[in-house]
């Protein structure tokens, strides 16, 4: 087993994109009923992990870094080969479709450090820019329309001029208090 670890390298596997997750999972159960766990290492989706706001509300989701791509560590055989490639959602490996190309180690330390640096870093996904009208929906300032004119990330604020008393009047609010649909 030691030995055919040793065989194991990294391969591009191109996949429709948004069905990465659906091409891991048939992977994954295909490889165990099959019984060729000794053929393959990891299937990864590089994803990192991202905060979206909408309408107010804060919501974390997965975002993949590579859409359309797997990365695949595998013993290319005929048998490996034929079941990647025949999977629903596939598309090939990524290169030389006859004769896959591996990574080289310096290009998989350098995927499989970034997925590391992102597993624990959460990047937060802002829908706003400076300018853009918005309405605040909570707070002392509920049901006042303004635009923004600064954006502090780090301390998820914005700083929205509003009119009070026909004079523009910065507010300084959190991302969650105010959305972009003015509608409401």
């Amino acid at each position: 087993m030691d030995q055919e670890e040793k065989q194991h390298n990294w391969y591009v596997l191109r996949v429709f994109t948004g069905k990465e997750e659906m091409v891991k999972t048939y992977l994954d159960r295909e490889i165990e009923q099959l019984g060729i766990q000794d053929s393959v290492g990891e299937i990864l989706i590089p994803t990192d992990t991202v905060i979206e706001m909408r309408d107010g509300k804060k919501r974390e989701k997965k975002r993949v870094f590579f859409p359309g791509y797997l990365l695949v560590e595998i013993t290319l055989n005929a048998k490996i080969r034929y079941v990647i490639s025949n999977a629903p959602n596939v598309i090939g490996f990524a290169g030389n479709p006859k004769e896959p190309p591996p990574l080289s180690l310096n290009e998989v330390n350098r995927i499989l450090g970034r997925i590391e640096e992102k597993r624990d870093e959460i990047v937060i996904d802002i829908p706003f820019q400076v300018d853009d009208k918005v309405k605040i929906n909570d707070g002392p300032f509920n049901d006042f329309i303004g635009s923004i004119k600064e954006i502090n990330k780090e301390k998820r604020k914005l700083k929205v001029l509003v009119s009070i008393f026909g004079r523009s009047t910065p507010v300084e609010v959190d991302f969650l208090q105010v959305t972009t649909n003015i509608s409401q």
